[in-house]
């Protein structure tokens, strides 16, 4: 692989590989084919029951860190005698200290000991860290790169951006080289926080528009709610959380019409999906949902085309914590799936309501309800707002702006790498699987095994 200017670079994410986190590792592969050499550093091992298509395309090593130091003391202890060796330690030691005394919790000690691993474990020819999300993986990026005397730098999303206090956030950008965000009301926010507001960038994740195709057929678009034997199946795709409103969304459901026939498919995993089957069937929609689960990427796209309204009821949860741009949204719409979502400042970048999709005020079951029923009852309707927004992310949210952007902050050149991007298709298209060191991607997560001192050695 061609070495870029700025040198290699590991990545540091809250764990690897994740079916919520495509936007990651979509970047992931990107930067690669564009010559990037990636390290990826994990704090926790995976938990899902699969991966998707693109993290099988990905070449990158991964440095899996103590989730827990309880779990593996030896390394931490033989890691942290290491560390504190490093020139930067004492640095790093007085950064950590002034964040415990305002943040004294085992959450922050636990992140000190991962850095202390990350630093002593780093692999020489790593010159910068690049952390995906600010709370935590931030945070052992920056203790691990003052260690090491290396920069640092950013990628902040959402519930990073809102739920952190303002000491934290500014710090943390003050000593970082740059940061990124994908939204510009997120990037508004920190910048106001950064020592100068041009620190701050906006990159929109975009979407892969090769891997999101057009549909290979039309939609139907002809059922309107008026015959029980042709349903109009509505689609959400999201965690289980409490900032993706699915208990507005229920609430909504059952302010319909008796009459009105529609089924909901959900996709996802996460914390409240017992308790929102519970609700569910408290409510009398036991039978007319279907929960999938989570699953991976072929299975949603196909989700997609199959359903005939996406809905999608984010809200800001009590503990701040919200939704910034869904990815969700731009992988509906790019299949002329219509869009109904709340009016989130994020969103409103992607949804212009009434003319690409439609949006309701957050946290209001009643409105939410009308506006289902409106779409429901009007397949027209559906399919030109369904084309609209298709055209909107066709032209406008191509992953390509934002990685070229990303590109000459990391020094690369602005196109991809043709060889190494054909290579790696095949590969894919050929199902194997991509090198951790020498050994493959593994099927599931029970083969992610802790890396062994010899990997650690050579990662």
């Amino acid at each position: 692989m061609i070495a870029p200017a700025g040198g290699r670079v590991a990545f540091v994410v809250k764990g690897y590989p994740r079916l919520s986190e495509t936007f990651i590792a979509q970047e992931i592969l990107a930067l690669e084919q564009r010559g990037l050499d990636i390290l990826i550093v994990s704090l926790r091992h995976p938990t899902d029951p699969t991966t998707h298509p693109v993290h099988r395309q990905i070449q990158a090593p991964v440095l899996y860190l103590p989730e827990y130091l309880k779990d593996e003391p030896r390394r931490v202890w033989r890691c942290w005698r290491r560390a504190r060796r490093l020139p930067g330690y004492r640095t790093a030691w007085r950064t950590w200290l002034t964040d415990l005394l305002r943040d004294p919790t085992p959450n922050r000690i636990r992140r000190f000991g991962q850095a202390s691993v990350l630093a002593a474990e780093l692999p020489a020819d790593i010159e910068q860290l690049h952390a995906h999300f600010l709370h935590t993986p931030a945070s052992v990026a920056r203790y691990a790169a003052a260690m090491r005397g290396v920069d640092w730098s950013v990628s902040a999303h959402a519930k990073d951006v809102w739920t952190i206090p303002a000491w934290e956030k500014r710090g943390k950008l003050a000593s970082a080289r740059w940061a990124v965000t994908c939204t510009e009301t997120g990037r508004r926010h920190l910048a106001e926080l950064a020592p100068r507001r041009d620190k701050v960038m906006l990159s929109y994740h975009g979407l892969d528009l090769d891997r999101f195709a057009p549909a290979p057929s039309a939609r139907a678009d002809t059922a309107d709610g008026g015959d029980p034997a042709c349903p109009v199946t509505l689609l959400s795709v999201g965690r289980a959380v409490a900032k993706k409103g699915y208990d507005d969304l229920l609430a909504a459901l059952a302010l319909l019409p008796a009459g009105l026939s529609w089924r909901l498919v959900h996709v996802g995993g996460g914390a409240l999906a017992d308790h929102l089957k519970r609700e569910a069937a408290r409510l009398g929609l036991g039978r007319r949902i279907e929960w999938r689960g989570a699953r991976p990427q072929p299975e949603v796209l196909q989700a997609y085309r199959d359903a005939d309204l996406f809905v999608l009821a984010a809200k800001v949860a009590r503990d701040g914590d919200r939704d910034g741009l869904p990815n969700v949204l731009l992988e509906a719409q790019s299949q002329g799936l219509p869009c109904i979502a709340t009016a989130l400042p994020g969103i409103a970048e992607l949804i212009e309501d009434g003319r690409t999709g439609v949006l309701v005020t957050p946290a209001d079951p009643a409105a939410l309800a009308a506006a289902l029923e409106r779409m429901i009852r009007s397949p027209a309707l559906r399919r030109t707002l369904g084309e609209a927004g298709e055209a909107r992310v066709r032209r406008d949210f191509d992953m390509n702006s934002g990685i070229a952007a990303l590109a000459r902050l990391f020094r690369l050149p602005p196109e991809p790498l043709s060889r190494f991007a054909e290579e790696g298709a095949e590969r894919s298209e050929a199902g194997e699987g991509v090198g951790h060191g020498t050994n493959p991607h593994p099927p599931t997560p029970a083969a992610w095994a802790p890396p062994s001192p010899a990997m650690r050695e050579r990662v």
